[in-house]
């Protein structure tokens, strides 16, 4: 029997909150997530600012909630003024790093090369990367999911081995008023399980989508996908705790279906 892994979700926080706001959400959503008892069902992860993630690993302290960074950098310890080194993040505890987000492309110049020299080093030392990947323009479903897959392949060149989580972010549903429409989600996230699972050195790789995501979403993808990455839909408590909500009725169905004879 293979027992299905738990529901994928975490939320960035981007630079919206001030440290004292920061530690207000952590608090609150600590509390949350602390009354929902046992956390094993799924995995819940935020990624906040660099000078909040001591405050998070704080107020998350026993919950079973995972710490992120927001990016990490491609170099090694040494003279990389303003860099944060993958072995850093790695000793302060951080579990993810967020590698290659459409923000960082377009404002800060990254490339697929950038990716994936970000991607090795955070695998190097044993964090796993969240490679955010997707198209820049609405297309058709297909072009989409080849556009990405090709993107996936050039973000994982002379990677080493290991399980990364792609965040499938298409650009244009980033910051919209609804994500992407469900039948365009499912065709990406399956092209990209497909790759992943073509490629042993990627074994226990998942795919969760990003871009508009909030509560609804993850019901309607149901098993076309390994959980949600939420934005500033996360902002707001009562959303991000239903969210995870939603996600353990989700695993809890997938668990029954795969105790059946």
């Amino acid at each position: 029997m293979n027992v299905p892994l738990p529901v994928l979700i975490g939320a960035s926080l981007k630079s919206y909150f001030s440290r004292e706001e920061g530690r207000a959400w952590f608090h609150e959503v600590s509390r949350a997530i602390a009354q929902r008892g046992d956390p094993s069902d799924v995995d819940v992860f935020v990624i906040p600012s660099y000078l909040q993630i001591h405050d998070a690993m704080s107020a998350f302290a026993d919950t079973g909630v995972r710490i992120g960074a927001q990016d990490v950098s491609a170099h090694p310890h040494g003279a990389f003024t303003g860099e944060i080194p993958a072995a850093e993040l790695s000793e302060s505890g951080v579990a993810f790093a967020e590698v290659g987000h459409a923000e960082r492309r377009r404002l800060f110049g990254e490339s697929d090369a950038d990716a994936a020299a970000k991607t090795a080093a955070a695998l190097t030392y044993g964090v796993t990367p969240l490679l955010c990947l997707g198209e820049s323009e609405r297309v058709d479903a297909p072009v989409a999911a080849a556009a990405v897959t090709a993107q996936l392949r050039a973000n994982l060149t002379d990677v080493p081995t290991g399980g990364v989580v792609i965040a499938y972010e298409p650009v244009w549903a980033i910051g919209a008023a609804s994500s992407a429409p469900r039948e365009h989600i499912v065709t990406v996230a399956r092209a990209l399980r497909r790759a992943l699972n073509e490629d042993p050195a990627r074994r226990g790789s998942r795919v969760i989508y990003g871009g508009s995501a909030g509560p609804g979403l993850l019901t309607a993808l149901g098993d076309d996908i390994d959980g949600l990455f939420l934005g500033r839909s996360a902002h707001d408590v009562s959303s991000f705790i239903a969210v995870v909500d939603e996600a353990a009725e989700l695993a809890r169905h997938r668990l029954r279906r795969s105790n059946r004879p």
